[in-house]
């Protein structure tokens, strides 16, 4: 499933595409997705200029001049796909769109086609529909059943040392369950919980609420919370990962998987400096978690 870095970049190269553009049309090949679509939902679209797109843990909000908000969950396959007027592939800002697919929105699943004011097709396309589509008021984003709840953004102000010991204090659950948590932490995934924990030298086994004190916290929250910030970046700088399906709006696949440390490494050796140690792959609440015994505790 995509995680916090790849829904980022989808979410980057479809802002300059649709900010300031008209949806001219809305053609929808079936009655929903993982749910069904909102009542009017094709209607509601139409006509409607786009403001601009943010992204809420592994959600793209798409906020529309009168105040709806179209909200994009890509499930475990969901992409899209952007063609210019002549359904060939586009360049727009930074990202080259070359790899459009012969005959993309036609294919059995395209779901769902917005057509831009400027002839401009996105094309969302999902195998298995599990993605989410959904309109909702700016003003019920809090309320939200699929919004509200989740916890701090991992990039923003309110992620901090401070603010995991409030939340980990007296916590039995192993850190990497505190760390996916999504009512604590929104949008972090399997993959680069992985990665952050061999990085700050924590086995994901320890308590969560090992790393707190009475009056403070052990130092290596700090160091947790600058490796969730820099793999993050990195893995976004590199258009994410892709293990199986995912891809961004160009149909480029990510990158980042060839920086993996821990992840997907079962038997080999591990790479921090000094170690003789092998990583090793063990199984949390149904989840594989990749970790090497010999340098995190």
């Amino acid at each position: 499933m995509p995680e916090l870095p790849e829904v980022e970049t989808v979410m980057r190269g479809l802002s300059p595409v649709l900010t300031g553009r008209s949806i001219a049309g809305v053609e929808l090949r079936r009655a929903g997705l993982r749910f069904p679509f909102p009542a009017g939902f094709a209607a509601r679209l139409k006509g409607r200029q786009v403001v601009g797109l943010q992204r809420r843990a592994k959600y793209i909000l798409v906020n529309l001049d009168d105040g709806q908000c179209l909200l994009i969950h890509l499930g475990m396959t969901g992409r899209f796909t952007v063609l210019d007027e002549n359904a060939r592939p586009n360049n727009l800002g930074e990202f080259y769109f070359e790899q459009g697919a012969a005959g993309a929105g036609s294919g059995p699943h395209d779901h769902v086609v917005l057509l831009l004011d400027n002839g401009v097709q996105i094309v969302y396309t999902d195998h298995r529909r599990f993605g989410v589509m959904d309109l909702l008021h700016e003003n019920e984003m809090a309320s939200h059943k699929l919004l509200k709840g989740i916890g701090v953004e991992p990039l923003g102000n309110e992620f901090s040392a401070d603010f995991l010991a409030v939340r980990f204090r007296k916590k039995s659950a192993p850190l990497k369950a505190a760390l996916l948590d999504q009512r604590i932490i929104a949008g972090l995934g399997n993959i680069y919980v992985s990665e952050v924990l061999h990085r700050s030298r924590l086995s994901p086994k320890r308590k969560a609420g090992t790393l707190v004190r009475k009056n403070t916290h052990d130092a290596r929250l700090n160091d947790v919370v600058r490796h969730v910030r820099d793999i993050l970046n990195e893995a976004i700088a590199a258009g994410g990962s892709t293990l199986q399906d995912f891809s961004s709006t160009d149909g480029s696949e990510g990158a980042f998987q060839q920086r993996f440390a821990v992840y997907d490494r079962a038997g080999a050796k591990c790479q921090t400096p000094g170690c003789r140690g092998t990583i090793r792959r063990i199984v949390q609440s149904g989840r594989s978690t990749f970790y090497c015994p010999s340098c995190q505790k």
